[in-house]
């Protein structure tokens, strides 16, 4: 785990818990579909034998954000499993599934209006599961670490009425796994991907 990353949001998230006016609290919930698209040229593994490609995916997603001021915001992600292909030298190697629950600090640029942009910083948890060897690791067991890194979220709010809103945005993950193949390391897959779409979203 990154600590500076965790100390660094756990003290921002605490100063701004401090700060709270109990008038000012809200809540958003938004129900969205977004993409997962890792980025290209995952890592070499095996001693520089195997280049490691990992596909891309679109899942239903799920955020709840409680407003702390009118312009600052603490939001949690979460989505059902997204899959992915594994590729080794283009050959599907496995599929895995995986679960990157998200907590991030957005500020809101104009909160109450049409339009309001929004930037936001974060910690991502990602676990892997649920993992199906294929071709060239059919027989082995392949074991995925667990993830912490960084988050970055921006986008923008399109208010419908007073209570609901469509919220398009982009995130970026840093997701990084140490990949073992029977037990023993064969290198680093780094996802880091972009996760954009388009939410509904209702305040409360």
């Amino acid at each position: 785990m990154n600590t500076r990353t965790a100390a660094t949001l756990a003290l921002l998230t605490a100063s701004l818990l401090a700060g709270t006016n109990a008038s000012a609290e809200d809540w958003t919930f938004k129900v969205g579909a977004h993409q997962v698209e890792p980025r290209s040229n995952n890592g070499v593994l095996g001693g520089g034998t195997l280049r490691a490609d990992v596909s891309g995916d679109w899942r239903p997603t799920f955020t709840i954000e409680r407003l702390l001021t009118p312009n600052w915001g603490i939001e949690l992600l979460a989505a059902t499993p997204f899959k992915h292909e594994v590729r080794l030298n283009g050959v599907t190697a496995a599929e895995v599934s995986h679960l990157p629950p998200t907590l991030s600090v957005l500020y809101h640029f104009n909160p109450g209006g049409r339009v309001s942009p929004f930037i936001g910083v974060g910690l991502n948890y990602t676990a892997f599961f649920d993992v199906h060897e294929r071709g060239p690791l059919a027989g082995t067991q392949l074991t995925l670490d667990k993830s912490w890194g960084a988050a970055a979220h921006a986008g923008l709010d399109f208010a419908i009425n007073e209570r609901w809103l469509v919220a398009v945005d982009l995130r970026w993950m840093d997701i990084d796994t140490d990949a073992r193949v029977n037990g023993a390391s064969v290198g680093t897959v780094n996802i880091d991907p972009l996760a954009y779409g388009v939410a509904l979203g209702y305040r409360f």
